[in-house]
């Protein structure tokens, strides 16, 4: 009983043997944690928040095609859960303005080419070019003209402030010599201007689709007395401004029975684009891009089919997210996935990719790593040991010798202290026997 009391006292000294080091394992993994935690913070970093549930979209008057189709986006980006809110306005020149301006509260809008000239627009981009916008110069008259040079000294209905086909008006009456000092330019589109066609009131009406409506349009074809003008310059006119296109009506296209029009009719139009702040979610951009798909894809009088919406740059930069639809198309998750999962899954992976390549390869690391600080542990002992073996060897007076050996006990009480797993027991015990080995030449030396 005695023997095995004192075995006890004598193993007290000794290293505490653990099958593992919490606090070894704690400095081993905390590393691979930051460094996991730092990926993690930096994939937030540059992560978009979760794409709005709701967009607003800046169009034209009631009515219009912008209205029109406007609202036809409206039904398409329903169906993925997403509310189109649709604010009118006067036209393209209105809409380009809320686009810039910071206190609008507008995201995206239909934009004509033209206007774009003297503003800063570095902070929009284009999502494409989704259809050609004709202007239609409707005029009353005995006999046909042919040059717009000829409306000089006419009454002329050019669109309201805020219109793309005011903008555009008052580009072709400049360029052909007329303004208000030879001219009376009225500030009335769609209905008003039609009317006031048809009453006399005025002579010429420039209409778009930004400002006025298709009904607008087939009153004044066919009301006797107004005739649509045929821009018989619209290559020029094209060559002149490039943000034109020449349109072509073919004789006969509106009727083939009364032969309307009498011959081909050349217009010229405006690319309008959707156009759109940079801050618009790539998720909303890839849906608004489908609903341009389905709404302009099909053939028209006008166009052929497939042929809008095209990733075509005029003013405005087309997006990298645009650009990349139009490439590949949609993004992997929302070909398959219903919107919203689509999107809760891509913002999942953000933090999961991080996880997968920085903590996962660093864990296998983790038992190399905690091996090397143990045995570190143990080297910065035999490190000490060697030094204290040299300075003992070399010291010769008494007092020396003993403050030495002192140190080579504090040495023994430290290692005997030490938090060891068992799976190094061997090399505690040879560290061990080291220091003896040490007290041993030691008292051997004279």
């Amino acid at each position: 009983m005695n023997e095995n009391i004192k075995i006890l006292a004598a193993m007290r000294p000794f290293a505490r043997f653990t099958r593992i080091s919490l606090r070894d394992l704690v400095v081993t993994v905390l590393p691979v944690l930051l460094v996991t935690a730092l990926g993690i913070c930096a994939a937030y970093r540059f992560m978009r928040p979760a794409p709005p549930n709701t967009l607003t979209i800046t169009t034209g008057p009631k009515g219009s095609i912008f209205q029109l189709n406007a609202e036809k986006y409206q039904k398409a980006l329903a169906k993925k859960g997403v509310k189109l809110v649709i604010l009118p306005s006067n036209g393209s020149l209105e809409n380009l303005n809320r686009l810039l301006s910071p206190s609008s509260k507008v995201d995206v809008g239909f934009v004509q080419g033209g206007l774009a000239k003297g503003k800063q627009i570095d902070r929009l981009f284009s999502l494409g070019s989704v259809f050609n916008e004709p202007l239609a110069l409707f005029y009353s008259a005995a006999k046909p003209i042919t040059l717009v040079s000829e409306l000089a000294g006419k009454r002329l209905a050019i669109g309201p402030e805020g219109s793309g086909t005011r903008a555009v008006a008052m580009e072709l009456l400049k360029a052909n010599g007329i303004d208000a000092r030879n001219a009376t330019l009225l500030d009335i589109s769609g209905e008003a201007a039609t009317w006031a066609l048809i009453d006399g009131k005025a002579d010429a009406a420039f209409l778009m689709g930004d400002s006025a409506t298709p009904g607008d349009m087939r009153s004044l074809i066919w009301s006797p007395g107004v005739h649509l003008f045929n821009f018989v310059q619209a290559e020029a006119y094209s060559r002149r401004y490039p943000y034109l296109n020449q349109l072509v009506i073919p004789m006969g296209a509106l009727d083939f029975g009364r032969n309307v029009p009498t011959s081909d009719v050349h217009l010229i139009a405006p690319t309008v684009d959707l156009v759109a702040r940079d801050t618009l979610h790539p998720a909303l951009s890839d849906l608004l891009i489908e609903a341009a798909r389905e709404v302009h894809g099909r053939a028209t009088l006008l166009q052929r089919a497939g042929e809008f919406p095209a990733p075509v740059e005029h003013e405005y930069r087309l997006s990298e997210d645009a650009l990349r639809y139009y490439t590949s198309g949609k993004k992997f998750l929302y070909r398959y996935l219903p919107f919203w999962l689509a999107t809760l899954v891509d913002r999942f992976l953000v933090v999961f990719v991080p996880i997968v390549v920085l903590l996962i390869p660093g864990l296998k690391l983790v038992p190399a790593l905690y091996n090397w600080r143990v045995r570190s542990r143990i080297y910065r002992w035999y490190g000490n040991l060697i030094a204290l073996e040299r300075t003992l060897l070399a010291q010769h007076s008494a007092e020396e010798r003993e403050e030495t050996l002192k140190r080579l006990d504090e040495i023994e009480a430290e290692v005997n202290k030490m938090k060891i797993p068992l799976s190094f027991a061997d090399q505690f015990y040879v560290l061990r026997d080291h220091i003896a080995f040490v007290r041993e030449r030691y008292a051997k030396t004279p």
